[in-house]
Order: structure tokens, then C-alpha cells, then sequence
């Protein structure tokens, strides 16, 4: 896991979120998401500089959310320097 995953983890974990269940490195499908809550069917990705404008994560999302998945990227220099504005919008996108 990079540091923005591990940071983000610790926030996620254990329902600290809003009550919410998180796992990490979940198979989805032919996909590992990052992080995934599976009532909400909220996955969450955190991504460094090499995802920007990928044309395999469009299409992964596109697959994901034809089988009801909602997917929320995140930058990792987000989390790194926003970590509230980071959780609030998972927290949004949750409810």
C-alpha cells in the first residue's frame, strides 16, 4: 500500500467513517478495488499520478458501474493534503 492508502485505511477501518464497513483490496469482478463498501456498493480509489486520463481505469469504471458499483477516485496528494475534504466527500457520496 502507498501512504495515502495507508493513511486513508486507518480512517476507513473499523466503521470509523460513519459507521461504515470498509475492506481493502477487494476482488470486484476481474478488479482489486482499493477499498470497498460493499452496502453502499461504494468503491473507493486511490490514485497516484500514473492514473491520470487512463484509458484501462474508463473502462474499469465503466464495467464496475454497469454491475452497480459507484466509483469515487481520489488523488493521492488529496489525501496526503486533505484528508477531511477527502473523507467528506466519501461521506457524501455514502449517503
Amino acid at each position: 500500500m502507498t501512504a495515502a492508502e495507508r493513511i486513508l485505511w486507518y480512517q476507513l477501518r473499523d466503521r470509523r467513517l460513519c459507521g461504515l464497513k470498509f475492506r481493502r483490496q477487494v476482488p470486484v469482478g476481474p478488479y482489486i478495488a482499493d477499498f470497498l463498501c460493499p452496502e453502499r456498493r461504494l468503491i473507493v480509489e486511490a490514485d497516484g499520478g500514473g492514473h491520470g486520463d487512463s484509458a484501462t481505469d474508463a473502462l474499469r469504471d465503466v464495467w464496475l458501474a454497469r454491475h452497480g458499483f459507484i466509483v469515487l477516485r481520489l488523488w493521492n496528494s488529496d489525501i496526503l493534503d486533505n484528508l477531511p475534504g477527502v473523507l467528506t466527500r466519501i461521506a457524501e457520496r455514502a449517503a
